[in-house]
């Protein structure tokens, strides 16, 4: 029997059948191979030694500067580890959404990115940015719902070469594309985007002024660029041990340099040169609404269980059978452990409300 075959079969048996076009999604018995892509080095434990040595807090300050000065690393290992994971479990669209009782995940999801989309006033044969694209699910999306050409920067080559693939199958490839490069220094000229979003992706970036500035130069005066940004709320305090701890949590779950509160967000944001057109907190834990964790954190739907503890931890444990078995390569253990220490710390987060994976901000290029 075919070792992938049987990675495949294995891993559909505890993740459940509806997965997000889960008929798209790669192989977890291959996560090796993007190193074909990338250049890594062909080693996907010694990729998960590298990527854990850049949070060792013992190092202080120091640990986090270095954090900072090699991010393109960090990231790139990151998303080099997780991408086949977080296809499998969650879909094309690496980010949450607060939804309505009754509604899909999969709805509330498409929603939220229609929402920010309509913020940018764009319509068909305009050119929008997507800063820090992923694999193009919500590109492919917004292209859907504008009509507008989208252009995707992203540093890492595996999830480029997956979005291609995607953009094909979803017969978008000359409305959507993807561009390798650093999004804090991109190869575009000014002034030549109708406008740019981010969803959850500029959170990487070292120096949130500087990435702000970057979607500025580069966008038309008058254009708009709305985000969804991670960020630390004002229910987190700096002296409490716990809340630092789920804190430290999230970071090296989901490769981050220290998070900035809203108000730094904020205040970068205008640093950057942007109008402020609209900006709050866009998580809803209102009544009727399911928290944008919830599905981290429980439920039991058939479509919805892979997400929750359990679910992660029959996938977890069915990794570490794979791994054994030679299935799949030393280092998917690793990888999935990952996912399951920030799945953990983001739902601790959601809980005490002292973070939001959705601070909404809409800002204007000034016209001249």
């Amino acid at each position: 029997i075919n070792a992938e075959y049987m990675g495949d079969f294995l891993l559909h048996a505890v993740m459940a059948t509806n997965a997000p076009e889960k008929a798209d999604a790669p192989s977890i018995a291959a996560i090796g191979k993007w190193d074909s892509i990338s250049k890594t080095g062909g080693d996907v434990q010694q990729v998960a030694d590298d990527y854990s040595k850049y949070f060792d807090r013992s190092k202080g300050e120091e640990g986090i500067a270095e954090r900072k000065a090699n991010y393109k690393t960090v990231v790139n290992h990151y998303y080099d580890l997780v991408t086949d994971f977080y296809e499998y479990g969650w879909g094309q669209a690496f980010h949450f959404a607060s939804r309505k009782e009754g509604q899909s995940f999969e709805e509330s999801i498409v929603l939220h990115e229609q929402r920010l989309a309509d913020f940018l006033k764009v319509g068909k044969g305009q050119r929008i940015l997507d800063v820090g694209c992923g694999v193009g699910g919500p590109m492919r999306a917004i292209a859907r719902h504008t009509g507008a050409n989208i252009t995707g920067i992203n540093n890492n080559a595996y999830q480029l070469a997956r979005l291609d693939m995607h953009n094909t199958k979803g017969g978008l490839l000359g409305q959507c594309e993807g561009v390798k490069g650093d999004f804090l220094h991109t190869p575009f000229e000014d002034n030549i985007f109708d406008g740019a979003y981010s969803i959850e992706a500029t959170c990487h970036s070292p120096d949130r002024r500087a990435i702000y500035a970057e979607v500025l130069r580069v966008i038309k005066p008058g254009s708009y660029f709305a985000m969804y940004e991670w960020c630390m709320t004002d229910k987190y305090d700096p002296a409490n041990a716990e809340h630092n701890e789920i804190k430290h949590g999230v970071e090296i779950g989901d490769a981050l340099p220290p998070i900035a509160t809203c108000r730094e967000t904020l205040q970068a944001f205008k640093d950057a040169g942007f109008e402020v057109v609209f900006e709050k907190d866009a998580a809803d834990n209102s009544q009727g609404m399911i928290p944008w964790y919830a599905t981290l954190a429980g439920g039991w739907s058939l479509s919805g269980f892979r997400m929750t503890w359990l679910g992660r931890t029959l996938t977890h444990n069915m990794c570490r059978v794979m791994e054994f078995m030679r299935i799949a390569p030393q280092g998917t253990v690793a990888a999935s452990q990952l996912l399951m220490n920030a799945a953990d710390s983001l739902v601790a987060s959601g809980r005490t409300e002292i973070f939001t994976p959705m601070y909404l901000v809409v800002g204007r290029k000034p016209l001249a």
